[in-house]
């Protein structure tokens, strides 16, 4: 059995990640006697913490919103700077920070009293960041939380979609996980409609509440999902696609191809394979060029004809052009 001090900071982390839980389950989760989570919670709300509980047999208990921070997290002022921050770090796609962060927020927000939300929400409302480069259509962070926050309860999620030909379309879902890249959000959820998976993009939908009912949750489309979505949105989407060996190791070719421009493999130290797609194959022709590295074409043997096509086409064009500079410098000679 965990020391007391020991379970009650497993006891936090278990409200923290659910919305809600039977006595019984925390029992179970923590070894030890309902009677004992009885005077646990009770001990959490000495120290501030905002316990609800429900009777009955559908009862439990939920972590809320209090009217102060338990003193074991933030001050006001450092709570409101953590919220700020998490949120410009989840509205911004910072690689490797974005999914952390939103989950951060979310038990963050959870807890927060409401004099806090507003001091935050005003923050984000009239502050303007100015970036590097010019910014994508960006995700509003209240809405990844959102989306967040029924992938955690396994709630029916409703929500308006624009598809990237700006049709729209009402949909229902059992959402799973958020996925991010540097560049965008993804949601991988169940689609009732259509009875499989699908991978929707954050920025390009607007949830409907309420949301609900609870739902079991499916068994995912794949282990890896970041490589699940990955492949959808850079091959699978795609009418064209294709298979090339990059003649370079997997760690060079990964520093400039993103998960959004295809999937890697490791094949030896010295080569790897991109797997990717294009809207046609002339579209992929120039794809696969422009990242810059020496490759060979494994398949469609078409995209092969196709390059062979535009080298053809490139050369006609420069043998009509221009004569080429004198290699002394002097330019061509004057006709005299």
């Amino acid at each position: 059995m965990l020391e007391t001090s020991a379970r009650l900071l497993r006891l936090l982390s278990l409200l923290q990640a659910h919305r809600d839980w039977s006595g019984a389950d925390l029992a179970d989760r923590l070894g030890v006697t309902p009677r004992t989570v009885r005077r646990d919670v009770d001990r959490l709300r000495e120290l501030g913490y905002p316990v609800n509980a429900s009777p009955g047999t559908g009862g439990g208990y939920q972590l809320g919103a209090g009217a102060e921070l338990p003193p074991l997290l933030l001050d006001d002022d450092e709570a409101v700077a953590v919220a700020v921050g998490l949120r410009t770090a989840a509205g911004q796609g910072i690689e490797g920070i974005g999914e952390t962060s939103v989950r951060a927020l979310t038990k963050l927000e959870q807890v927060l009293p409401g004099r806090l939300r507003r001091r935050v929400g005003a923050l984000n409302a009239f502050t303007v960041p100015m970036l590097r480069a010019p910014r994508q259509q960006g995700v509003d962070p209240a809405v990844l939380t959102e989306l967040a926050g029924v992938c955690r309860d396994a709630e029916r999620l409703r929500f308006d979609y624009r598809d990237h030909e700006g049709s729209s379309s009402r949909r229902v879902v059992e959402p799973h996980r958020l996925v991010c890249t540097e560049r965008r959000w993804y949601l991988v959820a169940w689609d009732l409609d259509r009875e499989d998976w699908r991978t929707f993009r954050v920025d390009r939908l607007t949830p409907r509440p309420p949301h609900g009912p609870r739902f079991a949750p499916r068994t995912p489309p794949a282990d890896d999902l970041a490589s699940y979505v990955s492949q959808g949105v850079s091959t699978r989407a795609h009418a064209a696609q294709a298979v090339v060996r990059l003649l370079v190791p997997l760690e060079e070719a990964a520093q400039r191809i993103t998960p959004s421009d295809g999937t890697l493999e490791a094949e030896t130290a010295r080569s790897c394979l991109l797997r990717t797609g294009a809207p046609s194959l002339d579209v992929m022709v120039f794809h696969v060029m422009f990242m810059g590295f020496e490759f060979e074409v494994l398949e469609p043997a078409r995209l092969a004809d196709r390059i062979r096509e535009s080298r053809d086409l490139l050369s006609r064009a420069l043998d009509r052009g221009v004569p080429s500079a004198d290699p002394r410098g002097a330019g061509p000679s004057p006709t005299p």
